[in-house]
């Protein structure tokens, strides 16, 4: 419980809106405050927004002002009429972390390929389960819609009571898929989220391995260390024979 209050009073009153007037805060202090501020306000976020997308949460802070950017599939709803519902969540942020007036921003930044965020598919397996869609048959919607939509593997494991009262897991799998290294951070996204059904939690996770794109838009950039690219063979030209030619050796024969 001690901890607990340290951590809070730690989060209310060393966050990125008070920064620039605490300028003698220790760089643990100043890490552990960004991340307990980040997590809240993406707890936040994943809350109020789950039905319109929401596929993260950016924090940029200038001298200025901090820019909080919001990515979301269906960023009209974000917005909402005439901006309204982005001000009221601004207002929201800016009452809870004590940001100064006008020193904080909301952005909605639409997600270009949904197919390849695990957050976005997250939530419709989860509304799809909530709507009374039987399990296999939204796993299997979900891992087909991704595949489709050019990523190079999926997996979809769900977990609780599915239909009897004892629990179990089930995965589905597609495509190819690594599970660690460095090319995990580049290539893997993945989402958590708990569904409350009648009978108890289901917990769903859903990893998605993207395709490498060289401009770096729908993938990452960076192509994987073992993959081998084999090169077409050049075509051969055809060696010429040299025509003999007559009186070889310098003219002897006429002597």
């Amino acid at each position: 419980p001690t901890r607990l209050r340290s951590f809070q009073h730690l989060a209310s009153a060393q966050l990125p809106g008070i920064m620039a007037s605490q300028a003698q805060i220790s760089k643990k202090r100043k890490f552990v405050a960004d991340g307990v501020f980040y997590a809240e306000l993406n707890e936040f976020l994943m809350r109020t927004l789950a039905e319109d997308g929401y596929a993260g949460v950016e924090v940029r802070v200038t001298p200025i002002r901090t820019e909080i950017i919001i990515r979301a599939t269906r960023t009209r709803e974000v917005l909402g009429e005439k901006g309204r519902r982005i001000r009221e969540l601004t207002a929201v942020v800016q009452k809870r972390f004590g940001f100064p007036e006008n020193s904080v921003e909301l952005f909605a930044e639409r997600v270009e390929n949904r197919a390849a965020c695990a957050m976005a598919q997250c939530e419709s397996l989860r509304y799809k389960l909530l709507g009374g869609l039987a399990v296999r048959r939204a796993c299997y919607g979900v891992v087909r819609f991704i595949m489709e939509n050019g990523a190079k593997g999926c997996e979809v494991i769900i977990s609780g009571k599915l239909r009897a009262q004892r629990a179990k897991a089930m995965k589905f799998r597609d495509g190819y898929l690594i599970s660690t290294g460095e090319p995990k951070k580049h290539y893997i996204s993945e989402a958590v989220r708990h569904v409350l059904m009648r009978q108890g939690v289901l917990g769903i996770k859903v990893k998605i391995m993207l395709a490498h794109d060289p401009e770096g838009r729908m993938g990452p950039k960076i192509p994987l260390p073992d993959n081998v690219i084999i090169h077409e063979p050049k075509e051969e030209v055809p060696v010429m024979q040299p025509a003999a030619e007559e009186g070889y050796g310098g003219g002897y024969e006429d002597q």
